[in-house]
């Protein structure tokens, strides 16, 4: 059982998590993640003392969560087309949020890439992870040469998707779109021709 002062620990960065996530890093203030978690300034001061190192924990608590998810996957699943296909499905799983915020991931990396280069490449961690994970599975399937590309190509149909939804609040449009990429993983799995 984690301890008291881990537990508070870990309320700040879920609660400046959501926060950073419903409003944006920069319209989030210390003050907000102080009256999201009940906790006294001077206790969250104890932990944190900036809102950047704030950001810097809930990056790090994401990327780790992530890595679990992605491990849990992996032993999951039996084949990289159904990893793949989990992966896809992300964008069903997170609809309502994807639609009403966008994607926590891509909204943060393109607010911080703005004008906090140091805080970004801290984010864009988030992005490597799946990378590595997707390039992975692309290779088992036997795309060696072209594994990160296409990583980097899911990627961005889904970051894509997510953005288009989002802007358009349309939840449909992202079902039907999360269809299309596992129909053009299939594809490109069975030798046909795909725009992956």
């Amino acid at each position: 059982m984690a301890k008291k002062s881990e537990r508070t620990r870990q309320r700040i960065i879920d609660a400046a998590n959501r926060l950073f996530y419903h409003q944006g890093y920069h319209n989030t203030s210390f003050t907000d993640v102080v009256d999201a978690t009940n906790i006294p300034r001077g206790n969250i001061y104890y932990y944190f003392k900036t809102k950047d190192e704030i950001l810097i924990a809930a990056i790090r608590h994401r990327t780790e969560r992530i890595s679990a998810m992605l491990d849990d996957w992996s032993g999951k699943y039996r084949t990289p087309i159904e990893r793949l296909h989990r992966f896809v499905n992300i964008l069903e799983d997170s609809a309502d949020s994807l639609t009403r915020f966008g994607c926590p991931m891509g909204s943060l990396n393109i607010e911080l890439g703005k004008n906090d280069p140091a805080l970004q490449e801290e984010a864009e961690n988030l992005f490597k992870v799946f990378e590595a994970w997707l390039a992975e599975q692309f290779d088992e399937l036997g795309f060696a040469g072209r594994s990160h590309e296409l990583a980097l190509r899911v990627i961005a149909m889904g970051q894509g998707i997510s953005v288009v939804s989002h802007v358009h609040r349309d939840a449909g449009f992202l079902r039907r779109e999360r269809d299309r990429m596992l129909s053009m993983i299939n594809q490109l799995v069975d030798g046909e021709d795909s725009c992956l």
